[in-house]
């Protein structure tokens, strides 16, 4: 599925269920704010950066400012139900919130695309890697920067049958 294509309703309303029940497991409530800072970057299927989801909030909830939008997110990315890229200086969906851990995050510098991927053993290679030069890892995710099929389709006059997901 692409950037732009809309997430089926039905498949965001059960990960909105899915985060409503790990929140309650938790001792956690996912306000209505929070919520709905999650539906929003659930239905746009890529990053978004804060301001632009303050004009998507804005047009449910006028009041809604800076502040508001920021903590929502600091909460679902403690909650591991959001990703704060720093590769676009965005936010995404954790789409495999409650199932699969991932530890390495693919994201299109051109469109904002998130693939979300897991491989333990490469992470434990970077992290004993770093721990060589005296540094310890702050962070479970290693972010990678590049651009997405379509993306990569846009500007390349080869253009290679879509990969298939591991």
């Amino acid at each position: 599925m692409t950037a732009a294509t809309p997430a089926p309703a039905s498949r965001v309303a059960k990960q909105l269920d899915t985060a409503q029940a790990l929140c309650e497991s938790r001792g956690k409530r996912l306000t209505p704010i929070r919520r709905r800072v999650l539906e929003i970057l659930l239905l746009q299927e890529r990053s978004v950066k804060a301001y632009e989801l303050l004009e998507l909030i804005r047009q449910d909830q006028r009041g809604a400012a800076p502040p508001t939008v920021y903590r929502a997110l600091d909460f679902l990315v403690e909650e591991g139900l959001a990703h704060r890229l720093d590769a676009t200086n965005a936010w995404a969906a954790c789409h495999d919130a409650g199932g699969k851990p991932h530890d390495l995050l693919v994201v299109c510098t051109e469109c904002g695309a998130v693939a979300e991927l897991s491989d333990p053993g490469l992470t434990r290679r970077i992290a004993d890697k770093v721990a060589h030069t005296g540094f310890r890892l702050s962070g479970h995710e290693t972010e990678l920067r590049g651009l997405c099929h379509d993306c990569h389709c846009r500007t390349d006059t080869v253009c290679p049958d879509p990969p298939t997901v591991m």
